[in-house]
């Protein structure tokens, strides 16, 4: 009986046993094959990119005027409003591990879903992109092959004197491509529109002035900035609506 017992428990540790590597392996090939997508601070971004430097790649998705003007080391420039964008990205091997980047973090979010969409196992996106890169004073390079022969930009000199013109100047930092900055414009216009007596608009594109733009350290857009007579009374990072704007400045 004794004889009988022992036979029976071995048994039942021998299907635990397997059972339990049978779990294990399962686990083990589940996270071998789990897709990753994260967003990643500047600083964890450029510490992972360089753990992984030799078998990653490096995507800057936006636009070749854009890239021309300065982007990270080693960036292959696939534009993420270009029509042939699937097209491009679907030549690229899945199974390397991806770092994708734009301006402020809103076209590489989407190209980073499309490409988890397309089967690419491995994705990562720059929070705030290049602009909080440059921020930080990362290094960026140029590209001789494709830098714009002149970009109209304003500097620091041009901007304080746009400012302090007199009365009330609301500045919009904006550029074409950002949802955002599209929903913002009208809010803005309207405000001018019933404030005119008082309040101009000044519009400056955030792509044509990178200068400016890392001069005043902005690393997210839209960003909105409201003087009196040169002095600096309001500012506000992201969308808002026509009321908030009214009663935060008391307009």
């Amino acid at each position: 009986m004794k004889r009988t017992i022992c036979i029976v428990t071995a048994l039942c540790l021998g299907l635990t046993q397997v059972s339990f590597g049978q779990k294990a392996k399962s686990a083990t090939s589940h996270s071998a094959t789990a897709v990753v997508n994260r967003t990643l601070s500047v600083e964890a971004y450029e510490s992972l990119l360089k753990q992984k430097t030799k078998s990653a790649l490096l995507i800057d998705v936006r636009t070749p005027l854009e890239y021309g003007a300065g982007h990270l080391k080693g960036a292959r420039n696939i534009d993420f409003r270009s029509a042939d964008f699937a097209a491009q990205i679907g030549q690229l091997d899945r199974s390397k591990p991806v770092f994708v980047y734009c301006l402020s973090g809103g076209r590489s979010g989407s190209a980073a879903e499309k490409m988890k969409e397309m089967g690419f196992r491995e994705v990562y996106n720059m929070d705030g992109g290049i602009l909080k890169w440059k921020a930080s004073n990362r290094p960026v390079e140029v590209s001789e092959a494709t830098k714009p022969t002149a970009v109209a930009g304003m500097n620091m000199a041009d901007f304080k004197k746009r400012v302090s013109a007199g009365g009330y100047v609301m500045v919009d930092f904006n550029a074409t491509w950002c949802g955002p900055c599209r929903k913002l414009a009208p809010v803005l216009e309207s405000i001018v529109a019933k404030k005119k007596d008082k309040l101009t608009l000044l519009k400056i594109d955030a792509d044509a002035n990178p200068e400016l733009v890392q001069e005043k350290n902005i690393s997210s857009i839209p960003y909105l900035e409201l003087y009196l007579n040169g002095n600096l009374v309001w500012q506000h990072t992201g969308y808002i609506d026509e009321q908030s704007i009214l009663s935060e400045t008391n307009l």
